[in-house]
Order: structure tokens, then sequence, then C-alpha cells
């Protein structure tokens, strides 16, 4: 069973049909929607500020999501697909959103709905990411606008297919 902390007497919140990994830890002021998975290793710290998060989202191995003190909550919309060993850290990201694995998002940036930041990408401090399009690099930068294909071949994939692996550990 996943380690799921109360601190400072708020309770984190689960929403229906999560999957969360016996190794996920998730602490304090957090809001999981339905249908959410948290994989092996993903780290939830909801210590020093809120991190809200919507539904059909899935965080995968060794996932950071952390907030600034006071300053810079977490809100992560619905549809969205964190890959391994990202870092999430005090900012918003909307629906239909893909984050590559390794990808780090620093605070008060946003994420616009229908968007893909590749494996590796750092978007930095502040940032707006323009929705439609595919950000990469170091510091993360517009490459392409995406395609309705890629839209639903890639992020709506692979947010259903997290649903389905989810289920091969709840099955009984």
């Amino acid at each position: 069973m996943a380690l799921i902390k109360s601190l400072n007497g708020i309770s984190p919140k689960i929403g229906k049909k999560c999957f969360l990994a016996e190794t996920a830890t998730v602490i304090g002021d957090v809001e999981i929607g339905d249908n959410c998975s948290l994989w092996f290793g993903a780290i939830v710290r909801g210590d020093v500020h809120y991190i809200k998060i919507g539904n059909k989202v899935n965080i995968q191995d060794g996932v950071v999501i952390h907030c600034t003190y006071k300053k810079s909550p977490v809100n992560i919309g619905n549809n969205v697909s964190i890959a391994h060993n990202a870092t999430v850290h005090g900012c918003t990201i909307k629906d239909n959103v893909l984050i590559g694995m390794n990808a780090v998002i620093l605070d008060d940036a946003v994420v616009e709905s229908n968007t893909i930041i590749a494996a590796g990408s750092v978007v930095t401090k502040g940032t707006i990411v323009e929705s439609g399009s595919i950000y990469a690099g170091i510091p993360a930068k517009k490459i392409k606008d995406i395609s309705a294909e890629l839209l639903k071949g890639e992020i709506q994939r692979i947010a259903d297919s997290y649903i389905m692996y989810a289920s091969w550990y709840t099955e009984d």
C-alpha cells in the first residue's frame, strides 16, 4: 500500500478508481481526482503548499511533484501524463498534456492545454507554454504545432493506456 501521510492536520484526498503503487508517496495538502495512477517511486508532496490533480492523470515511476513554500502551488488538469522521472514544481499544467521523461517544469510556469513537453526538456520559471504546441530543449522552446493525429495518437493514447495498466494491478 502506498504511503499516504497527513501533515499539519491536512490529509490527502484520493478520488475514485485510483491506483497507487506500493512505493508511491502522497503527503499533506493533496487532492487527486478520479481514475488517476501514481506509479512506483512517485512522490506528491503537499507539505509547503497545495497540490491539485484532476481526473485521468498518470504520474509515472520516479516523478516528483512539489511546491514552493506559500508561493507556488501545483495545479494539474485532466487527462495528463507525466512520464518517468519528471519533476513538476510549483506550476500549472492544464488539460490534455504529455510531460516527457526526465522533463522539468519549474515554478510559475503554465503549460496550456493540448501540449507536449519533450523528454529531457526544462520549462523555466514563469514560462507560458502555448496551447497546441510541442516544446523541447533546455530551456524549452516551441519547436512545432501539434497535429490532431499526434494529440489523439500520443496524449490520449497514453492517458488511456495507463488506465488499462493500472487495472492489471487492481484485479483480484
